[in-house]
This record gives C-alpha cells, sequence and structure tokens, in this order.
C-alpha cells in the first residue's frame, strides 16, 4: 500500500497541468505613490521622468520645476533641486553615480543645455550646451556616451502653400534643426552633433511637408551600444544612428496601419458610448517612447505609437472636412496627409515590435483600447483623437522572461499594459495595472533594488509618482509539482514516523 501511494505522488508530480488565457504570469503590489505638488517651495513642480540610481536606492524625478529625489524603498522626499534657473527640465538619466538633466532654454528655439549632478552629494558638476530643446536624454550601456534628443520645435510653423489637399506648409521661418548631441563622457564635451539633413530615407509615410524639420522624440539604444534608434514622432520615421560615425545612416518610415481589417477595430465617436469596428481610415504609427532589446541574437525595439500633431494643430482637421459622413465624421485626421476617401489618423493606438531596420514585426491592433474599455477605464472623449495614446515604454525581464509595460496617457485612471515580448514574432498580453488617483503616466522605470524588481510610474496630470513591485507567478505545472513535492514530503515524514 505505501509503495502505491508513493508511485501515485511521484505521477502526480510529473503530470503537466495545462494553463489557461487567464492564468496570471506576473503579479504587482502597490509599494507607495508620492504626490509632488506637496513638495516645498517649488510651484508647478510634476512628474514627467524617472531615474533609478542603484548607488543610492533613490529615484529622481523630473518635473518642471525641478528634480524630486525620493527614497526608492518607501516615496519619502529626500531633496528637492529647483532647476528654473536653467530653463525647463524634461528628462533625467542616471549612469554611475551621476545624473544627466535635460534643460529647456527659457526662449525654446535657443541651445539647451545639459546639467551634471552627483547623485551622492547631490551637487552641480557642470553643465554641457546642446541643441535647441533637448527633450530627451539616455546613456549608451557602458556609460561612455550620453546620447541627447534635440527636438528643435519651431515657435511659428510654416504656412500652407496653395489650397490642394493634401495640404502642404512650406518651412518655418526659425526652426532649429532637430539632432541628437553625443557626449563624451570621459571628457564632458560634444564629440558630435549628428544632424539629419540630407539622410538617405526608405519605408513609407515619412511626413515631410508640415512645416517643419525632423524633431528626435526619443533615443533607446542596443545592448553593444554601437547603433541607436531615434523617434521622429511628428514625422512618422524612425532615424538609425550609427554611434561608430556618429552619424545617421537612414531614416525609416514607418507606413500606415490599416484599421479596417481585423483586430484594427477603433471607436472613432466620442458620443458616450464605447463602440468599437471597421472604419476605411488609416493611423500613422508616429511612436513616442521606444526601447530596444535583444531576442534570439538580433535586435528589436519596442514602439509606442502615441501619434501627434503639430503644437499648434495646424495639421488637424476633422475629416468631415475631407468629405467624410457617419462615424467618421469627427475623427481628427492628418491633414497633410489625408484627401476624400483617403483618411489617415494620427497614431496606430497600439505598440509595436519592429526589427533593426525598422520592418514591423507585431503590432497589438485592438487590445490596448479594448482592454482599457473592458476595464471601465477608456475615456471615450478621446475616441475621435488617439484612443489610449500610448506613450511611454519600459522593459524589464524577470523569471526569465522579457516583459514591456506600456503607459497609457488617455485613460480615466492611471493604466499600464504589461506584455510578455520574450518572443517577439508571439506576444502575449498578460495585464494592465489600473491606479486609482493616478493619471496620464508619462514616464516608465524599471529597476531592481535588493533583488526585487520595480515599475516606478510618473504621471503627469496627477503629478504623482507611484511604484509597483513585480514578481513572478509561478506556472501551474509548477504549482502541481511543488504541491506534488509537499505531498511527497509528507508521506516521508509520516512513513518515518510510523517506523
Amino acid at each position: 500500500m505505501k509503495k502505491t501511494l508513493l508511485a501515485a505522488a511521484i505521477a502526480a508530480a510529473l503530470i503537466p497541468v495545462t494553463a489557461s488565457a487567464a492564468d496570471p504570469l506576473i503579479s504587482f503590489t502597490k509599494q507607495w505613490t508620492f504626490t509632488h505638488s506637496t513638495t516645498p517651495t517649488t510651484g508647478g513642480q510634476t512628474s514627467e521622468i524617472t531615474a533609478f540610481d542603484a548607488a543610492t536606492n533613490n529615484l529622481w524625478v523630473a518635473g518642471v520645476a525641478g528634480i524630486d529625489i525620493l527614497n526608492a524603498s518607501n516615496g519619502s522626499l529626500i531633496q528637492h533641486i529647483d532647476t528654473r534657473s536653467f530653463g525647463v527640465i524634461n528628462s533625467v538619466a542616471i549612469h554611475n553615480g551621476v545624473a544627466a538633466l535635460a534643460i529647456e532654454a527659457p526662449i525654446k528655439t535657443n541651445l539647451g543645455t545639459v546639467q551634471f549632478y552627483n547623485t551622492t552629494t547631490r551637487a552641480n558638476t557642470g553643465s554641457v550646451t546642446v541643441g535647441a530643446l533637448p527633450d530627451m536624454l539616455t546613456f549608451t550601456p557602458d556609460g561612455s556616451k550620453l546620447l541627447v534628443a534635440n527636438e528643435g520645435t519651431p515657435l511659428t510653423y510654416g504656412t500652407r502653400i496653395g489650397t490642394t489637399v493634401p495640404r502642404n506648409y512650406g518651412p518655418a521661418n526659425l526652426d532649429p534643426a532637430g539632432s541628437v548631441s553625443i557626449i563624451d563622457m570621459a571628457t564632458r564635451t560634444v564629440a558630435a552633433t549628428a544632424g539629419l539633413t540630407g539622410v538617405a530615407t526608405t519605408g513609407s509615410n515619412i511626413r515631410t511637408n508640415t512645416g517643419m524639420n525632423y524633431e528626435p522624440e526619443y533615443i533607446t539604444v542596443n545592448a553593444a551600444g554601437t547603433t541607436a534608434w531615434v523617434a521622429l514622432q511628428e514625422a512618422n520615421a524612425v532615424g538609425v544612428l550609427d554611434l561608430s560615425t556618429n552619424s545617421f545612416s537612414k531614416i525609416v518610415g514607418l507606413g500606415a496601419k490599416d484599421f479596417s481589417l481585423p483586430g484594427n477595430q477603433i471607436d472613432p465617436l466620442n458620443n458616450g458610448t464605447v463602440s468599437f469596428g471597421s472604419y476605411n481610415v488609416k493611423g500613422l504609427y508616429m511612436p513616442d517612447g521606444i526601447a530596444a532589446y535583444n531576442a534570439g541574437g538580433k535586435t528589436f525595439v519596442v514602439m509606442a505609437n502615441e501619434g501627434d500633431f503639430r503644437e499648434d494643430d495646424g495639421d488637424r482637421s476633422a475629416a468631415s472636412s475631407l468629405g467624410a459622413t457617419g462615424d467618421l465624421a469627427n475623427l481628427r485626421v492628418l491633414n497633410t496627409d489625408s484627401s476624400p476617401g483617403n483618411l489617415f489618423a494620427a497614431g496606430a493606438r497600439s505598440f509595436s515590435i519592429r526589427d533593426a531596420d525598422g520592418n514591423l514585426v507585431y503590432d497589438s491592433g485592438n487590445i490596448l483600447d479594448k482592454e482599457a474599455a473592458a476595464r471601465g477605464i477608456y475615456d471615450d472623449g478621446r475616441s475621435r483623437d488617439k484612443g489610449v495614446e500610448p506613450e511611454g515604454v519600459a522593459l524589464h525581464v524577470l523569471a526569465g522572461r522579457q516583459l514591456a509595460f506600456i503607459g497609457l496617457e488617455r485613460t480615466l485612471k492611471g493604466a499600464v499594459a504589461i506584455f510578455d515580448v520574450t518572443d517577439p514574432h508571439a506576444v502575449t498580453f498578460l495585464d494592465m495595472i489600473v491606479t486609482a488617483g493616478d493619471l496620464a503616466p508619462e514616464g516608465l522605470t524599471t529597476y531592481t533594488m535588493d533583488g526585487i524588481s520595480y515599475l516606478a510610474i510618473a504621471n503627469e496630470t496627477s503629478g504623482t509618482t507611484t511604484v509597483y513591485s513585480l514578481a513572478a507567478v509561478p506556472e501551474p505545472e509548477t504549482y502541481a509539482m511543488m504541491l506534488a513535492g509537499l505531498g511527497l514530503i509528507g508521506f516521508a515524514a509520516r512513513r518515518r514516523k510510523q517506523k
């Protein structure tokens, strides 16, 4: 009898348990939220971009008026650094105890600066002049270079040429050239400024008739530190930057997404009812946040396809002005790309994965919009614009799985979608973090502290920073083996006791 029980217990441990689609593979627990409006004597401080400092276990949060330095363990404020005397802070990046702050000049068409700080003493250690409107910056993996995306937005855009559609706009009178400043961290000098004028183009649907130059938005670098990809959001393109020559090798047009295809449904009506359908309209991807990772020895780039119009909305029109009727009449479209019967919206209402050459490997279709609707947080008032507006991206490896976190800017509560992108050709939606009290996640940061994984979410509209701890959930077959193992242990203990 004892041998039979033992054999049965061993057999139970070896029987695989099939996981269902509802089985979670990741759990998350809210650790804390900090509200930046409580920061003393700042006025206007919010939360846009976060960076983790492993040397001090602190989070540096950039938000208009300066930096709030928070204890990453409990969210308490350690210090506020007021940066308003330099200009407007747009981003922060940290490597090896050095914090780099991207500062836009008071007149945004003037040259900006990068201000450096020691993360331990929190003292300013110097600055470097870069291009106009430095919007984002990132270190190469080894920290030898700092790459700065100089967006170079004009004060006044170019005026319309003629009356034909799609519309065309001439060049702006004062439009600083978009570029990437490449700072040599050994000397803290600009080693090169990579420009985009005259760079060869490939792909499709590159927008060059918008009354502005290419405007670098976001940068990601491969693991080897040899290539960077630079999002040119308004142009619906990405620039490929060769870091051996410190110059752009090409600009890749990202094409268009067809919202009439199955799995790409949208809700174009902000009429109080959320209803998804297939429509004869396309969306230009126009990514904001991007992030690179390695899979199978190749680099892939994750892109949050937010979409964007000019700051003055001069390139935006209601589809009705181009002959659209019914559900599409109020849809806001790109008048620089659209014509009657051939409409293009800003953004793809999704995130996508592309290979190193910019070829589309995966797109999340309508998952983000529909998941938000299923959870009761879809903002129907944004339906005619860009849906949930995926904006920020963060990547993290947890229990051997490559996870992608996608921040949704336009939902009724703060929302971050989680996907398993380990295999870029077989992506799985896992879950969505929804945080009451948070609104409009702008920047996402993942990090590991004391052996635990975390996600920091900077929420621009609510002016809050929220941190979640992350953990892998054992798959069902693992549970079965654990339970069977416990049974075997209990069986052996009883057998010893009986002896």
